[in-house]
C-alpha cells in the first residue's frame, strides 16, 4: 500500500443513500501526461459502486483500493446474509477486480435482466459497447465510459477517441442519441466511473451534457 491509512489513497467509501456506496481508487494502469482527448485522457482515481438490496449485494465496476485490509472487512460485512453477490461491469475495460470478488464470494457476473435482483435494471447502450445500470429507489444511474464527470462539475460525453475500437463506426452524435432516452428517468445521482459523480439534479446535468 502506498500512502498511510489517512492519506489520499485510503479506502473511504461514501454512503450516498441507504444501501448505496461509492468509493474511488487509483487505477494501476493509469499513466500521466496523456494528451487531452486521447484514449488515456482519464483521471488516476476511478469510481466503483456497491449496492445492497433486501436480498443481494451488487458491486459495479469494482476496483479494490490499495488498502485491501480496510476493504475486505467492509465488503464482508455487507455480504453477510446476502442471498447472492454480483460483480457487474458496465464495459469490458472495467473488469478491474471482478475476478477477485468472484474468487472470494462466488459472485455472479451476468448483466442479464433476469439474473439481477429486484431494484437494479440494466440499461444497454446498443452499439456503444456499454451497459449502464439504473437503481430506481435511489434515483441513481451508474455509468461506464460514455458519460464522464466534467472537470468543472457536471457531466460530459467521452472523447471521440474512446469509440475508435468499436467496429460499427459509432460517433459521439450516435452515442448522444443512444443516451437521450435516459432523460425519461427521474435521475438524481449519476455515478460515473471517471471523474466526480453528480449527486443531485442528475437529469439536468445529463441534459446539459447532451446539449
Amino acid at each position: 500500500m502506498s500512502g498511510d491509512a489517512d492519506g489520499p489513497n485510503a479506502f473511504d467509501p461514501l454512503e450516498l443513500a441507504p444501501g448505496l456506496w461509492r468509493w474511488a481508487a487509483p487505477h494501476p494502469e493509469w499513466h500521466s501526461g496523456s494528451p487531452p482527448g486521447s484514449t488515456g485522457d482519464w483521471e488516476r482515481r476511478v469510481g466503483s459502486v456497491g449496492w445492497r438490496s433486501e436480498t443481494d449485494l451488487v458491486f459495479v465496476d469494482a476496483l479494490l483500493p490499495e488498502d485491501e485490509d480496510a476493504f475486505w472487512p467492509w465488503a464482508d460485512e455487507l455480504a453477510m446474509g446476502a442471498a447472492r453477490i454480483h460483480a457487474l461491469t458496465t464495459i469490458s475495460f472495467h473488469r478491474r477486480s471482478r475476478d477477485r470478488l468472484v474468487d472470494r464470494y462466488g459472485a455472479a457476473t451476468s448483466r442479464a435482466r433476469g439474473g439481477l435482483p429486484d431494484g437494479i435494471e440494466p440499461v444497454p447502450l446498443s452499439g456503444a459497447g456499454e451497459v449502464d445500470f439504473w437503481i430506481a429507489e435511489q434515483s441513481a444511474l451508474i455509468t461506464g465510459d460514455r458519460i464522464l464527470g466534467a472537470p468543472q462539475g457536471g457531466l460530459r460525453l467521452c472523447p471521440p477517441s474512446w469509440l475508435g475500437y468499436l467496429s460499427n463506426g459509432i460517433t459521439i452524435d450516435g452515442v448522444r442519441e443512444l443516451l437521450r432516452p435516459l432523460l425519461e428517468l427521474p435521475i438524481e445521482m449519476v455515478l460515473v466511473a471517471h471523474g466526480e459523480p453528480v449527486l443531485s439534479d442528475g437529469r439536468q446535468a445529463l441534459a446539459e451534457a447532451l446539449g
